[in-house]
């Protein structure tokens, strides 16, 4: 059985920038988000913000085509997409002059080093999305987890569904999941921490 081939280019879903498309350049580990995956993952979201993400500050820790993180942006989200490759990083640049997107901004850095400096609780919504097969993603989930407010929220893709216990034990709690093809899509969101009286 032959591999499908990536797409070329892919488009927004949602928001302002609806069916703007946007590049997706051969490169090593990038796997956007399928189109169904994203109108799913943001319909969750809509529905747990009451509708709107503006206001909401958002980190794609791992942006590769930018797709999670335009998405957010586009919905009104301030939104820091990171990416460690120099020609994803200037394919991001050249789609936020085309949008005007003044309320994005696009870092070259590693995204698990990127979640670890962000401030704790200072975030509302982590995307990770890192690339399958690798062990970024048990670090970036602990970062993640740090730096989100409570009651929020982080998106994790995997090739494995993610362990409840291990979740956890980092005070997240898994919201919806939902398996496309090899990839598992989850909604985590911050347990709050409970008050302890002296």
């Amino acid at each position: 059985m032959t591999k499908k081939a990536a797409p070329s280019e892919i488009r927004i879903v949602g928001g302002q920038w609806k069916r703007s498309k946007l590049p997706v350049l051969d490169a090593p580990g990038l796997r956007p988000t399928p189109d169904r995956v994203r109108e799913t993952l943001f319909n969750w979201l809509m529905f747990q913000a009451g509708g709107s993400l503006a206001g909401w500050r958002v980190i794609d820790a791992f942006a590769g085509t930018g797709a999670l993180g335009w998405e957010a942006a586009s919905r009104g989200a301030q939104a820091l997409l990171v990416e460690r490759e120099a020609a994803l990083v200037a394919a991001l640049h050249r789609v936020k002059e085309r949008l005007q997107a003044d309320h994005v901004q696009i870092r070259r850095a590693d995204g698990v080093a990127a979640l670890q400096s962000a401030a704790p609780d200072s975030v509302d919504l982590v995307f990770l999305d890192p690339p399958f097969g690798g062990a970024l993603l048990a670090p970036a989930l602990a970062a993640a987890a740090r730096c989100v407010r409570a009651a929020g929220f982080v998106y994790a893709e995997s090739d494995a569904a993610l362990d409840d216990d291990a979740l956890h034990a980092l005070g997240l709690t898994a919201l919806r999941h939902r398996k496309a093809g090899q990839v598992h899509a989850h909604l985590l969101q911050k347990m709050l921490q409970e008050s302890t009286l002296p």
